[in-house]
């Protein structure tokens, strides 16, 4: 499966095309306008009332001003959150995705508390190759050893992002996995360990071992723990080192939005070193979320632009992948695609690959 989204995409005239340049001018003041009507209640109170309110009794319902409440609606008027007859503000569609719907909220707080203030600095990012906006949360190369010390709303909105993208098809993919019949897996990148535990409490009987930086290794094995499963062991390592090797001996390697984090030349340096772990029966196991793969253009969207956080606040030098574009780094390191499996989850594609005899 592959989709052509975002082509033919320049037939608006003149001064459409305007209109929509500055929507895109002052697209920060319409999401910030509305964060704050959602976080206010303001969204969730004209919710509530069907018929509509005039700026009085929604200032008087909120405890806020009318001045407060009319500059915060007249923006919102603009972007079609909030509709405006007879005096009286109604809640539109837009407004109650913006309000209740959990992917847009996720996507709203992890874009706030995370990206915000960074992605001020985003030309010097992407001049540079290096994670500029990260210097709002403190002096950090990348923003993996970060995590678990940004401050809580950062923290948390992060976690939640990630977890809602690769979570939702883990359910699936342990399907898939399970289905191969493997005796040991390799989870590299396996984060605070939310896949393992999910595996190994359905199949006990499959050992698995957790993959990645000391910082991340340290959750999970607290994670672990405190759920007292025994199949998850866990071995700590940078894998971009030199003299760090994969561990051998396992059927399948995993790696759920893993390879995204890297430069295309880290990314089949990476795959080579797990070429040289594996033996003939091995295979490897990716979890992604290709933007030319997804099955509406909502959600090639959001994959599209999750690719700036990459090079602000990430690492500076990563993004989201189209698949034709990673389908040759798994040709340079050798490796042949046997099957792939779409709509995995939200936004999920599964490659298996195997080795190609050199």
């Amino acid at each position: 499966m592959r989709n052509d989204f975002f082509e033919n995409n320049d037939k608006l005239n003149a001064l459409e095309a305007q209109y929509e340049a500055q929507k895109i001018a002052f697209s920060p003041i319409v999401f910030q306008v509305a964060r704050t009507m959602r976080d206010l209640n303001l969204l969730e109170i004209l919710s509530k009332n069907k018929n509509g309110l005039t700026y009085e009794e929604l200032a008087k319902e909120s405890t806020l001003s009318k001045y407060a409440v009319q500059v915060l609606c007249e923006t919102a008027l603009s972007a079609n959150i909030v509709s405006l007859k007879d005096e009286k503000v109604f809640l539109t569609k837009i407004g109650f995705f913006i309000n209740s719907d959990k992917m847009t909220i996720t996507n709203m707080n992890y874009n706030h508390h995370v990206n915000y203030l960074g992605l001020f600095y985003l030309d010097e990012a992407i001049k540079n190759e290096k994670a500029e906006g990260l210097k709002v949360f403190g002096d950090w190369e990348t923003i993996y050893p970060a995590l678990s010390t940004l401050p809580n709303d950062a923290k948390k909105s992060w976690f939640e992002f990630d977890h809602m993208y690769s979570d939702s098809g883990f359910k699936e993919a342990i399907k898939i996995l399970k289905e191969l019949k493997p005796e040991k897996i390799l989870d590299i990148g396996g984060n605070t360990g939310k896949f393992a535990m999910l595996f190994a409490q359905s199949n006990p009987e499959i050992e698995i071992t957790i993959m990645d930086l000391p910082q991340q290794i340290k959750l999970a094995k607290q994670n672990i723990y405190e759920k007292d499963i025994k199949s998850i062991s866990t071995y700590e390592a940078n894998i971009l080192l030199e003299d760090t090797t994969i561990p051998k001996g396992f059927d399948i390697i995993w790696m759920s939005q893993f390879l995204d984090c890297f430069k295309e030349e880290q990314i089949v340096k990476i795959l080579e070193k797990i070429y040289a772990s594996m033996d003939n029966n091995s295979e490897i196991c990716i979890m992604e979320p290709f933007w030319d793969r997804q099955n509406n253009e909502t959600a090639a969207f959001c994959v599209i632009n999750t690719s700036p956080y990459f090079t602000a606040m990430a690492n500076g030098y990563s993004k989201m992948f189209k698949y034709t574009d990673f389908e040759k780094l798994l040709k340079k390191a050798n490796l042949k695609v046997v099957e792939i499996i779409d709509n995995i989850g939200l936004c999920q594609t599964i490659i298996r690959c195997e080795k190609i005899s050199r």
